[in-house]
């Protein structure tokens, strides 16, 4: 067969790598992306990254409000011939009409070895669940959550030093190389249901999901910390002040939860439920980030300080 004509729908700077890898092999007929968003103090209407890099390249862009029920969007993607729809941290629930139209249908980079974290966090969730490997699996999208059946699947080691951020681009690169490798072989990917009962799910974060939940061990603690980097963040409360923190790692130490174990100029070293983290700046609310020694220096915290508990709520 010729090449297929790509209709793309991502929004995120994460989308880009993907988007520039498909449109040098092949040609995009349309780019869908969010529509544009205030941003800033000034709440300037701002454009997705997609949609920005769509312009710039002159590629055609449509920015649907919404999808279901939207007879003029979904004539626009069936006039553009595109062949089949790859889809890259979109952020929008396609309805079965729309998944219909496309000749192979849509196709979606999914940022984990599915049927593990389905969802919208797979990354963010990969690293607070500490585990060591994730992938890319490309899938045929369905009307369910990341349910369709996996087309190909590659893994990614996860480096320990690794956040969210770095995880994020390295798992965006390997989706720009492997979404190239399956429309090259369409149509004769074959499909592989997922197995239901190996699902896990990987929700939206919340601010919550932030805050250091002291009373747990001190590698999940890190973990946390690594896999809220990009948003939103590391949060502890010292006397009902929010906190944020930076640059935590395993250091050594037994206490109670959230006892401040010493001060020096590496940091503070704060005890968890098993073993102690180190905190390398500190970022009072309102304030600029500064060393944690710094930090405590002024705010008078030293060994025996303790910083408030928080645990989530129970279902």
């Amino acid at each position: 067969m010729s090449a297929p004509r790509i209709a793309f729908f991502g929004s995120p700077t994460f989308a880009l790598p993907v988007l520039e890898a498909i449109r040098e092999r092949f040609e995009v007929v349309l780019v869908v992306a969010q529509p544009d968003k205030p941003v800033g103090r000034g709440l300037k209407l701002t454009p997705p990254p997609v949609a920005a890099r769509a312009a710039e390249l002159g590629l055609p862009l449509a920015q649907p409000k919404k999808l279901r029920g939207n007879g003029t969007f979904e004539a626009q993607l069936r006039d553009s011939g595109a062949d089949v729809a790859v889809t890259c941290a979109y952020g929008k629930i396609l309805p079965a009409p729309l998944l219909a139209l496309p000749r192979f249908g849509f196709l979606n980079t999914h940022t984990s070895l599915l049927p593990a974290y389905r969802g919208a966090a797979p990354i963010q969730w990969a690293l607070i669940r500490g585990e060591s490997v994730t992938g890319t699996t490309i899938m045929q999208t369905d009307e369910g959550m990341d349910t369709g059946p996996i087309l190909l699947q590659e893994e990614l080691p996860i480096a320990p030093e690794w956040t969210s951020i770095e995880l994020a681009d390295a798992l965006s690169t390997q989706a720009a190389r492997l979404i190239v490798e399956a429309l090259s072989r369409l149509p004769d990917l074959i499909p592989t249901p997922q197995d239901e009962a190996k699902a896990t799910h990987a929700p939206m974060l919340v601010k919550e999901d932030g805050f250091v939940r002291w009373g747990e061990d001190a590698g999940a603690v890190v973990n946390r910390f690594q896999g809220v980097a990009a948003w939103p963040q590391t949060t502890a409360f010292l006397n009902g002040a929010r906190l944020k923190l930076g640059g935590l790692g395993i250091a050594e130490g037994q206490g109670q939860p959230g006892e401040v174990l010493g001060v020096d100029s590496e940091g503070l070293r704060v005890a968890c439920g098993r073993g102690a983290v180190r905190l390398e700046t500190v970022q009072p609310e309102a304030r600029r980030a500064q060393s944690a020694a710094l930090w405590a220096q002024s705010a008078g915290v030293s060994a025996g300080t303790r910083f408030d508990l928080w645990e989530p709520p129970s279902s």
